[in-house]
């Protein structure tokens, strides 16, 4: 896992608040991470969906239940 420095945070509650799936924009925020870089998601759920298909396409993830009903879902890709 990289250092907590090199994840970028997305959050992501407002958008499913609005009713709007975040997923595009979480897709471009991870197309875009350089090696050695993480991505945190913040959802108002666990999006297992997401941990699912981004486990898939090769990255790591470690869940943290946040405040109240939030989670935290980090992501990396392991080093080869």
């Amino acid at each position: 896992m990289p250092p907590l420095n090199k994840f970028k945070r997305f959050d992501v509650r407002d958008l499913i608040h609005q009713g709007v799936d975040p997923f595009q924009k979480i897709r471009r925020r991870v197309d875009a991470l350089k090696p050695h870089e993480g991505f945190i998601v913040v959802a108002p759920f666990l999006p297992s969906p997401l941990v699912e298909r981004l486990s898939g396409e090769g990255f790591a993830s470690k869940v943290e239940r946040g405040q109240g009903a939030d989670w935290l879902v980090y992501f990396w890709r392991e080093s080869a």
